[in-house]
């Protein structure tokens, strides 16, 4: 395994610098592996169309469950419990099948009760999609085409809705117990589900083909640094110098794409808090996971039917500096909102976090400074850059590669102004080498050998930073 360690290795005057080292005991980093070719037949198979749902079957079913939620008095069942209200609708599917003369045997009668008691009080079709762990998205395109994403790869779900207004009826279940609302006047929602699930729902005039539903579920267990290291996201040296910046409170934006990983890595380093500082998180749809026992939620307001009441991010992180924050975390900073971060980081709350989407960490700076010039403040561009070379001292950037997996492929320091430009130094790299026959991507972490800047203040604050002796099985301390 690679060492890394800080040592000169040029002329006194120059600054130290990070080298891997390879013990001699140790075998030599492999050779690059050559490309694989391209294999245009196995290519076109894994292209084909996913086979057809059995319509026939899913209508026969669809039509039971109507017709035993007509006969079913709910009057009945809602002061009963969950268990006690699942036994008396399996009792009644089963009255039903043996008055319809249905040949269901045991299995099928418990599977079919199930899916009645979901359309009664869950999320009807969908609800056993959201109990599987494996699938991290569910993503509804119109009433008859559900697409999952399990381990990175979309693949077609085998259920369906009734018809658009029974979609329709099930959205209106999720944004309502969030006091949202979704009509032909405001088309759009950000919602969450109970288990802080991400929701947004498209309909028409604007979703053409029916509603267009994305759902990012909340993940049970929630990935910390550890789990990152050992599914191969980034290497345990990068977890450690991370641990150690954000305890040391440096601040930090997390960039990436749609589905790359961000609120998962931001909840990962948020463990690097101490318990003992007040934090506020700033969300449009509240998802993060802090562990920290003094956190206060804060959640954007869309307007009323009215058009009045709107409760915007930059309102709610200006509020939040009254509160007496160690740190505020923007679940995602998307507008003239960053003017505010910026100065909440420059103004004695080091150490704030935020999400960004940005394909590189430059381009991270180039959005800040658009976002802060949608502020209405009129600055010229050298003094909102000289703010964000101040406010900003790492930009971590996460990517989802071709083959689904999500990694972190850059850490990059911002070092501060030359001329009118933002100097920036890579502290660690994913370099990509080839890709295997099967899609998978190879490639590997690279140290530029640049020491951070951010590292005499981790030293001055008691951080240690043993890369070499790190234990993915150990907490970080």
């Amino acid at each position: 395994m690679a060492r890394f360690s800080f040592r000169r290795t040029g002329p006194a005057d120059q600054p130290e610098r990070l080298v891997v080292a390879h013990p001699a005991d140790e075998p030599a980093p492999p050779e690059p592996r050559e490309a694989p070719k391209l294999n245009v037949q196995a290519d076109a198979e894994a292209d084909r169309p996913t086979p057809a749902i059995d319509d026939s079957m899913l209508d026969m079913r669809l039509k039971l469950h109507t017709k035993l939620i007509e006969e079913i008095d709910l009057s009945k069942l809602d002061k009963l419990d969950e268990a006690e209200m699942r036994r008396q609708v399996r009792r009644l599917v089963g009255d039903f099948a043996r008055t319809e003369r249905l040949a269901l045997n045991a299995s099928e009668l418990d599977e079919l009760g199930a899916s009645v008691f979901d359309e009664m009080v869950g999320l009807g079709p969908i609800e056993p999609l959201l109990k599987d762990d494996s699938i991290a998205d569910i993503l509804i395109n119109g009433p008859y085409q559900i697409y999952v994403e399990r381990r990175g790869e979309l693949e077609v779900a085998p259920i369906r809705f009734r018809d658009n207004d029974h979609l329709l009826r099930i959205v209106n279940r999720i944004v309502a117990t969030v006091g949202r609302r979704i009509d032909e006047s405001s088309p759009m929602v950000d919602a969450r589900l109970a288990d802080g699930s991400r929701v947004n729902a498209a309909i028409a005039p604007i979703a053409i083909d029916g509603a267009a539903v994305s759902i990012r579920k909340f993940s049970k267990k929630p990935y910390n640094l550890e789990r990152l290291v050992d599914v191969g996201a980034m290497p345990a040296c990068v977890a450690e110098f991370l641990f150690g910046a954000v305890r040391s409170r440096v601040s930090t934006v997390i960039s990436g794409g749609t589905g790359s990983g961000k609120t998962t890595l931001l909840n990962a380093l948020s463990a690097a808090i101490r318990n003992k500082e007040r934090l506020i998180t700033i969300e449009d749809a509240a998802e993060l996971q802090l562990q920290q026992p003094h956190v206060v939620r804060m959640e954007t307001r869309p307007p009323n039917i009215e058009g009045k009441g709107e409760i915007r991010q930059r309102e709610l992180v200006k509020n939040a500096l009254r509160m007496r924050p160690d740190r505020v975390i923007l679940g995602e900073v998307r507008g003239e909102e960053a003017f505010d971060m910026l100065q909440a980081m420059n103004t004695g709350h080091e150490g704030s976090m935020a999400t960004i989407h940005a394909n590189t960490p430059r381009d991270a700076i180039t959005r800040l400074e658009q976002m802060v010039a949608m502020s209405g403040m009129r600055l010229p561009p050298e003094s909102i850059r000289g703010q964000i070379a101040a406010a900003v001292g790492l930009i971590v950037q996460v990517m989802r590669l071709s083959d689904g997996k999500r990694r972190l492929t850059s850490v990059t320091e911002i070092t501060g102004m030359e001329g009118q430009v933002v100097q920036m130094q890579e502290i660690f790299a994913f370099h990509r080498i080839a890709t295997e026959a099967d899609g998978a991507v190879m490639g590997e972490f690279r140290a530029t050998g640049l020491r951070p800047k951010c590292m005499e203040e981790m030293i001055r604050r008691g951080i240690r930073y043993d890369t070499a002796n790190f234990d993915p099985n150990r907490p970080l301390t």
